[in-house]
């Protein structure tokens, strides 16, 4: 199996250094179990990133389509250097898993661009719980890093 490069960064890289940056994380309550580990592996990676703990902001929502409005909340206080959406949404037997994902995805993605502030998307969207379980911890960890390296990045940038 042929396996895409990431292009990740090495841990020692100063995009990663999270030190004096403040994140909001955005944890939907659906699907409790894997948003619970994705909550852990972002929180853990952010200060392994060397984010302070009281510069980590955690707002719980019910579900993938609250996750939006919660972030938008947040982006409008204007404190946040980055934002991360954790949620998961399972296919199922109706329409229903193609609305959520689409529009969380939209949404999140909208109010990235519309407020200029980085937002790690970690909703997961799969087939089955096996894949979701599969991806829980390494997506958590990528989000963290996404936010730190997108937060410096649009500070250097500014």
């Amino acid at each position: 199996m042929l396996i895409a490069d990431q292009g990740a960064l090495a841990a020692t890289d100063p995009r990663l250094n999270g030190k004096n940056l403040t994140i909001g994380i955005v944890q939907a309550r659906f699907n409790a179990d894997i948003t619970n580990a994705l909550a852990l592996a972002c929180k853990t990676e952010l200060l392994a990133l060397g984010v302070e703990e009281k510069n980590i902001t955690l707002v719980q929502v019910p579900g993938a389509l609250e996750v939006p409005v919660a972030l938008q909340a947040l982006a409008e206080q204007l404190k946040y250097h980055a934002l991360v959406a954790l949620g998961c949404i399972i296919r199922g037997e109706t329409y229903h898993f193609e609305l959520v994902a689409n529009e969380s995805g939209a949404s999140v993605s909208r109010i990235a661009l519309d407020y200029q502030i980085p937002i790690a998307n970690a909703i997961l969207t799969t087939e089955n719980l096996a894949q979701a379980v599969a991806r829980q911890t390494d997506k958590g960890r990528d989000a963290a890093r996404v936010a730190v390296e997108m937060a410096n990045l649009l500070e250097e940038i500014e």
